[in-house]
């Protein structure tokens, strides 16, 4: 898959987490880069989430392990979603 799909699939999941009220705020999936070993990152360039790291192997399921890391990275989020995460906490 290119990197344009995936940007595509993380979207979408996105799209669909916060649909569900399973995010407390909007993420956009503006970039995706790869190194050779597998790790992708997803950036946002939101002052509350900036990326997330994954990584993921041709056959799996990019959608189930990106929603996977989402939904955890936004559960260990601390006070209130609004306020500006440190860069510790990105």
């Amino acid at each position: 898959m290119t990197l344009e799909v995936l940007r595509l699939e993380a979207q979408q999941t996105l799209d669909d987490l916060l649909k569900d009220d399973l995010i407390p705020f909007e993420l956009t999936a503006r970039k995706i880069e790869s190194d050779d070993s597998g790790q992708y990152v997803i950036r946002f360039y939101d002052s509350r989430l900036f990326s997330i790291t994954v990584a993921w192997e041709e056959g799996q399921s990019f959608k189930d392990i990106f929603r996977a890391a989402v939904l955890d990275r936004v559960k260990r989020m601390r006070g209130p979603l609004s306020e500006t995460l440190t860069i510790e906490d990105r």
